[in-house]
């Protein structure tokens, strides 16, 4: 009998580097271009960082505020940072307080008493505004 020839698969390393760490080399011999940071780049964005306002604590109702914020946001009446115009966008603000009224039922019973309070009057206030906004 003849033996039957397995027919296997063939793997192709793609990736950009070799066992080295060294960037491959094309096949014209030229070795791939890559992005590189450059060190002064890297400590601006390092020093930037270290300037920024420090980040509020992690917490139930900081996460809740960030929602809120964005709610506002896209209510058009938060200012973009960097243009400085105020854009509306019903379906995000929309969205970002049917985010908290979404955590505000899921968190029923585990929340603080002041927690519970603060989702309940963002919420309220939140849904004044988009009204206001959308009419």
């Amino acid at each position: 009998m003849a033996e039957k020839e397995e027919k296997g698969f063939v793997i192709k390393d793609r990736r950009s580097f070799d066992e080295k760490g060294e960037p491959k080399k094309t096949g014209a011999g030229e070795e791939k271009a890559e992005v590189k940071e450059r060190p002064a780049e890297k400590e601006t964005k390092q020093e930037e960082a270290a300037q920024s306002a420090p980040l509020p604590e992690v917490n139930f109702n900081s996460l809740i505020f960030s929602l809120s914020s964005s709610a506002l946001f896209h209510l058009g009446e938060i200012a973009d940072p960097e243009t400085g115009q105020k854009k509306k966008d019903l379906p995000l603000a929309k969205h970002a307080i049917d985010t908290i009224d979404m955590l505000e039922e899921k968190t029923k019973g585990n929340l603080t008493e002041e927690e519970a309070k603060f989702v309940e009057n963002v919420l309220t206030d939140l849904r004044w505004r988009y009204v206001k906004a959308a009419g």
